[in-house]
Parts: structure tokens; sequence; C-alpha cells
């Protein structure tokens, strides 16, 4: 069989210039940090990784410090100012390419952070006998076509497809159709200045990984589906306290001792919870320095833990609690602890799991000096 031909040599443009103002957030949304590291350098490196020799940005005039710091470390990088529009900026791209001019450029958005190295190459390869290759997705649903808030008729979406880019081009050939744009329509991407020009686009296979961020949501979106914490705690028994384990008055000899309540297991609880988050620990939102939560009930801790998950935009999905000890026994209690647990977090008793172990007589809890828990926490987000 006769071997692949070899990609071509190629460079990227990625368009950067935009405001960004739908997704609501301080600066515009290619330097907002998503998944660890700004938007922009995400679709930066996957280029590079991909096989292009060198990346030019289109920037806004007044965000040369943001692109730095964005792409800060990373080589074969230059930047051009962008124009008052989308082809604008790519055509300048283009122009600054011009001096040394690749075999091929592909085209990409700055707010599809994800770029597959399969969607590069299937665009890649389909330029061996097109000017122009763009990725794209058949759509699902119906597609209606609408009138002053009514349905006027319906489009054959067999015949449509979700355009994404990178989009793949011929060097030579969109640089030409760049400089022969003479539409006062502005084209939203780059294949429709080459097929004005005449010139051949291919589909080829894109992929849902190159989802764009435009809205708010988009980026609590991309948070992680699920997130786990754990949580760890001890206090020491003794005489003259209550004991308050897992949101219930116990009777026993002696209690636990702590600033609050000393409620163990649901201290656990609640730095499960937060661990998740990434939202410190119970000293940091409750200290025991603070008078405020001298003998204070526990269950408001976990209440609130929960509440700033909420916030961060997840829900409980399960809480799975031990307590080690001696004694109480545990045994008749786990019942009505999974009931009021449950209460506090807002779930059902059958996302709440209690157990309870000792450590064989070894260790402080072995001797009665104190009682252990430890949790873990497990949060969906909102919208999975």
């Amino acid at each position: 069989m006769p071997s692949p031909a070899p990609a071509p040599r190629f460079a990227a443009i990625i368009v950067a210039a935009g405001s960004g103002t739908r997704a609501g957030q301080a600066i515009p949304k290619q330097y907002v940090r998503w998944r660890g590291k700004p938007v922009l350098r995400h679709s930066v490196e996957h280029l590079l990784e991909a096989g292009a020799d060198r990346i030019v940005i289109a920037i806004a005039p007044d965000a040369k410090d943001l692109a730095r710091e964005a792409t800060a470390g990373l080589e074969n990088i230059m930047f051009v100012e962008g124009g008052a529009t989308r082809r604008a900026s790519v055509a300048s791209g283009l122009e600054a390419l011009a001096l040394d001019p690749p075999e091929a450029v592909l085209i990409h958005d700055a707010a599809r952070p994800c770029v597959p190295l399969a969607v590069v190459e299937r665009v890649l390869s389909a330029l061996e006998h097109h000017a122009g290759a763009i990725p794209a997705l058949p759509l699902v649903d119906t597609i209606a076509r609408t009138q002053n808030g009514v349905m006027t008729g319906q489009e054959d979406r067999s015949t449509l497809a979700r355009v994404q880019t990178p989009q793949g081009f011929r060097f030579a050939e969109i640089l030409a159709a760049h400089r022969a744009w003479d539409s006062e329509t502005q084209p939203t991407d780059d294949a429709q200045v080459l097929r004005h020009s005449g010139g051949e686009v291919a589909i080829v296979e894109g992929s849902q990984r190159l989802a764009k961020l435009t809205f708010a949501e988009d980026f609590a979106m991309q948070a992680p589906p699920v997130r786990t914490g754990t949580g760890f705690d001890v206090h020491r028994l003794a005489d003259g306290e209550e004991l308050w384990l897992g949101g219930l008055k116990i009777d026993h000899d002696q209690g636990l001792a702590g600033h609050s309540d000393a409620d163990v297991a649901l201290h656990a609880l609640v730095d499960a919870v937060l661990g998740a988050i990434g939202n410190g620990d119970i000293g940091t939102h409750f200290p025991p320095s603070d008078e405020r939560w001298k003998g204070a009930r526990s269950s408001q801790f976990l209440a609130h833990a929960v509440s700033l998950a909420s916030e961060a935009g997840y829900r409980i999905g399960n809480l799975d609690l031990t307590i080690i000890c001696e004694a109480p026994k545990i045994g008749p209690h786990k019942d009505a602890m999974r009931e009021t647990i449950a209460e506090i977090a807002g779930v059902q008793a059958d996302a709440i799991s209690v157990k309870a172990t000792t450590t064989e007589r070894l260790g402080f809890t072995g001797r009665g000096e104190g009682i252990a828990a430890q949790a873990v926490a497990t949060l969906i987000r909102e919208d999975f």
C-alpha cells in the first residue's frame, strides 16, 4: 500500500480580538482562566502540539498584556492587532504569515479551547484535494423557521450542519480570497470568504469537544460534572460535656470537648463538602477563636457548606461517613443520624451512609479517650 501523503507544513491563526461581553466575565473571555489556565492558552498549546510551526494571534489593541500573560513561556507565537471585524482580524494574520508563507493555515476561534488532534488531521488531510476544509457536526434538533414569535416552517436538517473551527485552507488561496473580498456583508467564517472567490470547501467530521464558550453558563458547564472531597476530624471525650454525634444528642457518660458542640461526625462531613469545592475547611469558615461559634450546633456548619456547594453550582450526590470509637454503640443511632444529616444536606436519606468501626482497643479511640470520624462527599454539578 502507498504511504499516506505527508501533512502540509502549516501555521495557525487564532482570532482573539473580540470583547467577549456575552460571557459575563470581568475580562474578555479568551483570557479568563478555564480548567486551570487562560482559555486562549488551551488552543495555542493544542495547535503547537498538533504541529503548527508558528501561530499568529489577532488581539485587541488594549489586550497586549493579557495576551502575553496568557501565552507566557510558549514559543513560535506572534501577535497582530485585530481589526474591527473578524474578517479584518484574520486578514491581518494572513498578511503577517505572507512574509514567509506556509503551505496551509488553520484559522481558529480562541473561544474554542479544546482542539482534538484527530480533527486537525482530518482538516489537513482534506486539503490534499480541496482548497479549504471545515469541521462540522450534523444537526439533531428540528430546525424551525420563525417570524414574529411563531413558527412559519422548518428546514431539512439533513442538508445542514454546525460549522466549527479550526478551518483549514491552502494558504495562497485563502490569502487571495481575503485580498479580493469586496462584499459589504461581513462573513461569519473564512469558509464563506473562500467560497465567495470560487474555492471549494470540504466538510470533515468535527467534535463535540470543540464546543464554543459564549455565555456565562458555558463557563459553569465546563466545570467537572462530579467532584469528591474527604474530611477527617477528632475530638477528645471529657466529663461534663454533652455528646453530639451525627446531629443527634446521645446519652453517654462523657461528651466531646470543643469550641462548638464538637460533633466530630458533622465536622468531618463539613470538611468533605468544602474540600470537594476547594473552599477551605471548617476552621476557615468557623474559627474556634470566634466567640460566635462557642457552643454552636454543627448542623449550621454543614448547612453552610452545602449552601456554598450550591453557590458553586453543585448539589450533594452522596455523603459517606465512618465514625471510629469504642463507645457509645453507633448501630442503634445510624438510621436517625442518616435522617438528620439528610435533612441538613437537603437530600434523601438513601444518599447518606453512616458506618461505625473500632480500632480493636488500639490508639486513643481504642482507649476511649476520644472519637474520630472520616467522611467522603460526592458532589454533582447542578445541570448534570
